[in-house]
């Protein structure tokens, strides 16, 4: 299967050049209950399980009866700290706890390859040299850019952990997220509507995954 070539543009929405898109990264299929996986060990992980109530065992308060045993026409009352009464301790409430999920690094790489392809096939796959003229932050420019090659949709940039001038340009816009490429993963593709690499990141992202995706095939 031969490689798809993809237009290279500058800040300005000028075609500079072009990249091909391997397609054992950018051309398989998506696994979608592989992908929903994924996605959901990765909300869960972000879930903080800090939650926490008392039980009767850990309430403030002695453990006599709120009233004697009979003579009152009252329902019998063992302890003050018990669940139904008021200031008593919960009964099966949450505690701290892990949601982190197992999920092995090749469904993860999988599931992204497989967002990137779905991206990809819908022409929702952009590189730029840079978002902002020379080493000025501009999210003016950014914008601008992101109108062009993708308008009235959610962005994704994509850029690396060096480029500082790219993420300031971009991380005051509300319409687009920015990511190290290092950081890149199937969920954060699959919100956004399109993604946009600087020139740079693309090359650090295939350097990295190319080998990686080329030992899946294989086995």
């Amino acid at each position: 299967m031969s490689a798809a070539t993809l237009d290279v543009v500058d800040f300005e929405g000028n075609v500079t050049g072009s990249v091909s898109l391997p397609p054992e990264i950018f051309d398989v299929d998506a696994n979608i209950p592989l992908m929903h996986q994924v996605v959901v060990a990765q909300l869960a992980a972000a879930r903080q399980g800090t939650s926490k109530v008392k039980t009767r065992a850990e309430v403030s308060g002695a453990g006599r009866k709120p009233f004697k045993q009979k003579g009152t026409g009252r329902a019998r009352q063992g302890s003050i700290r018990a669940p139904q009464m008021r200031g008593g301790g919960t009964v099966h409430g949450p505690v701290p706890r892990s949601y982190a999920q197992r999920t092995p690094k090749k469904m993860v790489a999988a599931a992204l390859r497989g967002a990137l392809s779905d991206r990809a096939r819908a022409s929702r796959i952009h590189v730029a040299t840079a978002f902002s003229a020379a080493e000025a932050p501009s999210t003016k420019s950014a914008e601008a850019l992101f109108t062009a090659i993708a308008p009235g949709r959610g962005v994704l940039a994509v850029v690396t952990a060096a480029d500082v001038t790219a993420s300031k340009s971009v991380r005051n816009l509300a319409t687009a997220q920015v990511i190290e490429v290092g950081q890149l993963n199937a969920y954060d593709v699959l919100v956004a509507d399109d993604v946009v690499f600087t020139a740079d990141a693309f090359d650090q992202f295939l350097t990295g995954n190319l080998v990686v995706a080329e030992a899946a095939e294989g086995e």
